[in-house]
């Protein structure tokens, strides 16, 4: 079979690998940075150890052409580093690695992944009192360097159950357990075995830039930079940020749900309701801590930023209503009415307009109208008319009562740029909002931060915008991008981090998702993602309980019901 392999054409033969085939065309590259990782065929993610076209033997009948190639037409690209699926095969790769090392070196200590830091990720380690990191990092190095291959096999659900029950992981037994398919794949190298819900790298040779740090209660695996995949990144100091995701472990052990079968044996139960209850509670009493902050330094403005569909809106409505309750007279701002008329933006390199760049944004005028407001000035606002794409001034002025706090919602809402100069810095406190989600599918599986906004956003765009999943999907690569750049170098610049996840969200979300995901077909080019996020709701038990969330929940900012949004 003809194959064109990033628009290279190759003839396959049978039982070649598109490892063997890659090579032939001398496209495997000699740093991490050029070297193909992965290879996506017809939307779907694959292993470069995938055969195109499978062999004679005794149980077939002539060669037979895969599925996904077959699909593709012999349409093959490469992933690299720099490919969000190809990075997430890099990490897959090294949780194994890790995982396989630190069970050769204390086999009962329990390891356990837990937050991710700037490109790097900080493991617990629990009933090991002679960890050391150096020999982790020795072990580590000596498994990459013999080019380990693990292998992936399917195995009846029960036994995999029962292994894992034997093996001392009672977390991934008890997720096993809400599987409905009578199969269940995993990867194995000796006596060992794990599963990490998508592919790896053809082996773990590939896995040349990394390092371990210690840590208290275990270490950080850093990962290679972003920018640069040939250097390892830099951990950037995080203490605000790392305090808040432990106080959300602190909260999923007093609520007793850890684990996302946790989540499932309390919707079974019935007491996912009493979940909700408290932390719909949680999240009040932190808006009304933050008001009492807010009071506190005698702060006139309110800085909010936060990535995509971390519920800033919702956050500002919801602190707004604390701060009544301190006298004060809150006033909402949104940071997108100080956009630029759309003409006046200059198009990227692609030739594409970058509505997460800060460039964006009149900051000047923004940092002049909040210096005069502060100073107690009359100032004419803007609106930013999006279906227009230009600016407009309506004769909407605001002048700050002696009691006023203004909450300015945005994007760059941390960003030093949007800081008026020559202004008591006392006079303007910063919050950040994101979901970070402290719940696991097990102990080796995290479910990323990112991944709990993008259902929100896919399901928001849905019910309130008309926005299909496919749509939703391709722009969510730039929305990462624009995040990486514009917010997260900043949120350790906030005076207050608000942890705006729930824990039980993700049974509620998974009504409202899984009709639009199924519906993607294995041909359109976001199968595979949309496939990803499948896996992960396949273990989680649907909860039918809108009726218990409040009409102020941040979770109905994305689901609908939101009281902060009605018109009437």
């Amino acid at each position: 079979m003809e194959l064109k392999i990033n628009g290279r054409s190759i003839q396959a033969e049978p039982g070649q690998s598109l490892l063997e085939l890659i090579s032939l065309l001398d496209l495997q590259g000699s740093t991490l940075s050029q070297r193909p990782l992965a290879a996506k065929i017809a939307g779907e993610v694959f292993t470069l150890n995938y055969i195109p076209v499978r062999p004679q033997t005794e149980d077939t009948e002539g060669t037979s052409i895969r599925r996904a190639m077959a699909a593709s037409g012999g349409v093959v690209r490469l992933l690299y580093y720099r490919d969000e699926a190809g990075k997430e095969c890099y990490i897959r790769t090294a949780q194994f690695v890790i995982f396989l090392a630190m069970r050769q070196l204390w086999k009962e200590a329990r390891t356990k992944m837990s937050c991710t830091l700037g490109s790097s990720v900080f493991f617990q380690v629990e009933n090991c009192p002679d960890l050391s990191v150096s020999r982790l990092r020795e072990r580590v190095r000596q498994l990459v360097e013999e080019g380990i291959v693990p292998s992936r096999r399917r195995v009846p659900l029960e036994s995999a159950i029962l292994h894992y029950t034997e093996a001392g992981q009672p977390d991934k037994a008890r997720l096993l357990s809400w599987q409905t398919e009578p199969h269940f794949d995993e990867y194995v190298y000796g006596t060992f075995s794990d599963y990490y819900y998508g592919e790896m790298m053809p082996s773990t040779a590939y896995l040349t830039v990394w390092d371990i740090l210690p840590a208290d209660g275990g270490f950080v695996f850093v990962y290679p930079d972003d920018a640069n995949p040939d250097v390892c990144a830099k951990v950037p100091s995080m203490p605000n940020f790392f305090a808040v995701y432990n106080e959300g472990e602190r909260w999923c052990t007093l609520m007793e749900c850890e684990t996302v079968a946790d989540l499932n044996d309390l919707t079974t139960s019935g007491r996912i309701r009493e979940l909700i209850r408290v932390n719909e509670a949680l999240h009040e009493k932190r808006y009304s801590q933050i008001a009492d902050l807010v009071c506190q330094r005698g702060a006139k403005a309110v800085m909010l930023a936060g990535p995509s569909s971390s519920g800033k809106t919702t956050s500002a409505n919801r602190l707004a209503t604390q701060l009544r309750v301190h006298g004060k007279r809150p006033i909402l701002m949104s940071l997108d009415d100080y956009y630029l008329d759309r003409d006046k933006i200059a198009p990227g390199p692609d030739g594409k307009l970058d509505l997460e760049h800060i460039n964006t944004l009149d900051t000047e005028l923004f940092r002049e109208d909040m210096r005069l407001l502060l100073a107690g000035e009359e100032v004419s606002l803007p609106t930013f008319n999006f279906l227009t794409g230009r600016r407009e001034w309506q004769g909407r002025t605001l002048q700050l009562h002696p009691e006023s706090v203004i909450i300015v919602e945005g994007l760059h809402g941390l960003n030093p740029a949007m800081l008026p100069e020559n202004v008591d810095r006392q006079l303007i406190f910063r919050m950040y909002a994101s979901p970070l989600l402290p719940l696991n599918l097990d102990d080796h599986n995290r479910i990323p931060t990112s991944y709990l906004r993008l259902l929100r956003r896919i399901v928001r765009d849905y019910e309130t915008r008309g926005a299909s999943v496919q749509h939703t999907l391709g722009m969510w690569d730039s929305v990462r991008q624009g995040e990486k750049r514009w917010i997260f170098p900043y949120q350790e610049n906030a005076d207050v981090i608000f942890n705006s996840s729930t824990l039980y969200e993700l049974a509620v979300l998974k009504k409202h998702i899984f009709p639009l995901l199924t519906a993607v077909q294995p041909e359109e080019g976001c199968y595979d993602e949309v496939r990803n996020i499948v896996k992960v709701l396949n273990y989680v038990l649907e909860a039918d309980v809108d009726d218990e969330i409040p009409p102020t929940s941040l979770v109905r900012e994305f689901i609908g019901g939101n009281t902060f949004y009605r018109k009437d």
